[in-house]
């Protein structure tokens, strides 16, 4: 890919001779030192300059919230509950980097001063990823009882993260309702429900990437409600995929059914959908979750990859996944985006590595041009079309899942280039800046709650190999927002399975199955009232 993107001449002698040599010890140090500090510089600017707001303008030093002036600015009411989301956001990170007291001291934060019984409107699948996951995360790690990451408890903790996280989802249950479907609407306000003039248009991805964090919460809880809704979501767009390539589109009328967006690919509005159809089978076990997983994974197979079969030889171009029409299977644009970046992450956890390292490759290709992936790349034009880079995470994922897999030291030298690439262009006085375009490198105010939970996180593990991330024995998962969570037998115990059976469904006696109604499932579970 180097010499595919005008690689400037380098030979492979050049590139063998930088990238297959060792890794010394004390560069590594070096490097986890950096990440960290890295964390620490941002965390501690956004807790001195932006706390209790949501987020952090990293360049004139002040907070910010949902902008409540122009309700129709989605890119920051979406994600900016007015809940303080960067610290909600960071609190396994904290934990992960092995810092208890400030990981206690920002629990009590949580717990004593985060409410979600605001008047704000926001995107379900945020406040899932971002606010839910992180609560579960955080409960999971404070209740362990090996507590791997040194002593991480909370005197006289009463499990409140978990019944945070049980009173956020049940605000956001009305997204659910009055959906002809089962899909959930995209928004709906934490006080009072679904708004009156909502969209009834929603992403794959938006509505079909909410059971882990839901699933984990019912499984915890001892009630159905969350994870049936969720499932009940993913299985109604499952049943709209098209039946000549199996695809999905990535934007759908949550009442008619009907694509409104056709197109179908593995980036921004489709890229998670998938993620947590194997994501949720590794947690849970369902086998119906894995073979969601294997038929779409076929479909991405036959349909969106282009170039030669072998990643290494043969004649033709690289592999690559482009966007395609999901009836057809015929090719929609000539662009990519920065989120299809996760995908050899997600690939290496199928043990598909040998097509992760090369799609890997194409993306690390592009951020040595340019210093950081810029939101769409054309790559038939081989230039951006879309220039900003909001400190994104995805490349950062795969790279450190394929330095997992692999052990090769290359994948160490790609995320060195990445940290002094951030710490070159988007460092700024009061933490890390969006850049605004990535070839004349100017920024924007504004500091992602994902660079702290998920960049700088996935950053400091790739660098520290002997984290207990790693070495306690425990096997963990991430979530699509990088919250920690540890695969065990207690997620995989669900005594309400015969609920998720299909209606008209006949049990063993060859009676007929029900399958309750969400109403139904209410009063089942009341807890959830």
């Amino acid at each position: 890919w180097g010499y595919a993107l005008g690689g400037r001449g380098r030979g492979p002698d050049e590139y063998e001779k930088r990238y297959n040599g060792a890794f010394p010890p004390q560069l590594r140090a070096q490097m986890r030192d950096l990440a960290r500090g890295m964390f620490v510089f941002g965390y501690d600017n956004y807790m001195a300059h932006a706390f209790p707001q949501d987020e952090l303008n990293p360049i004139h030093c002040r907070g910010r919230g949902p902008d409540r002036g122009d309700p129709s600015n989605l890119n920051i009411n979406d994600v900016l509950g007015n809940y303080s989301l960067t610290l909600v956001d960071a609190l396994d990170t904290l934990a992960v980097m092995g810092n208890s007291s400030e990981f206690q001291k920002a629990v009590k934060l949580v717990i004593n001063t985060v409410s979600f019984d605001k008047d704000s409107t926001v995107q379900v699948f945020e406040a899932t990823i971002r606010v839910l996951g992180s609560l579960l995360s955080a409960h999971r790690i404070i209740t362990d009882s090996k507590q791997p990451f040194g002593d991480m408890t909370i005197k006289d903790y009463d499990n409140e993260l978990l019944h945070m996280a049980h009173d956020l989802a049940v605000r956001l249950l009305p997204a659910f309702e009055n959906t002809k479907t089962g899909i959930p609407y995209p928004r709906v306000n934490l006080k009072t429900g679904v708004p009156p003039d909502s969209n009834n248009e929603t992403c794959t991805a938006g509505a079909g990437s909410l059971l882990v964090e839901f699933g984990i919460l019912s499984r915890l809880l001892g009630d159905s409600t969350f994870e049936w809704v969720a499932r009940r979501a993913v299985k109604a767009l499952w049943s709209l995929r098209s039946n000549d390539t199996g695809l999905l589109g990535n934007v759908v009328n949550i009442q008619t059914g009907h694509w409104v967006g056709k197109q179908s690919g593995l980036g921004a509005g489709l890229d998670s959908f998938y993620e947590y159809l194997l994501k949720s089978y590794i947690l849970f076990g369902e086998k119906e979750d894995l073979e969601m997983f294997n038929a779409a994974y076929q479909s991405i197979q036959n349909y969106l990859r282009r170039g030669r079969e072998a990643c290494n030889e043969g004649e033709g171009d690289p592999p690559l996944y482009v966007n395609v029409n999901m009836f057809s299977g015929q090719l929609m644009n000539t662009w990519i985006d920065s989120l299809q970046a996760f995908f050899p992450g997600l690939q290496v956890l199928i043990g598909d590595v040998e097509d992760a390292i090369c799609l890997h490759a194409f993306y690390y290709a592009i951020w040595k041009r340019y210093g950081a992936l810029p939101e769409r790349y054309n790559w038939q034009l081989q230039a951006p079309d879309v220039l900003f880079y909001p400190l994104r995470p995805e490349l950062v994922e795969s790279t450190y899942l394929l330095y997992q897999a692999t052990k090769n030291p290359f994948y160490l030298h790609v995320g060195m280039d990445i940290l002094q690439s951030l710490e070159k262009y988007t460092k700024v006085k009061c933490g890390y800046a969006t850049l605004h375009h990535v070839i004349d490198k100017s920024t924007e105010d504004r500091m992602e709650s994902f660079f702290l939970s998920e960049t700088c996180k996935y950053l400091y593990l790739l660098f520290d190999e002997e984290n207990p991330v790693h070495k306690s024995g425990t096997r963990y998962m991430f979530t699509t927002e990088g919250h920690i969570v540890s695969v065990d037998e207690h997620l995989r115990e669900s005594p309400w399975k015969e609920f998720f059976s299909e209606e008209g469904r006949q049990d063993r006696e060859g009676k007929s199955v029900h399958r309750p109604k969400s109403h139904e499932l209410k009063v089942i579970n009341s807890s959830s009232n």
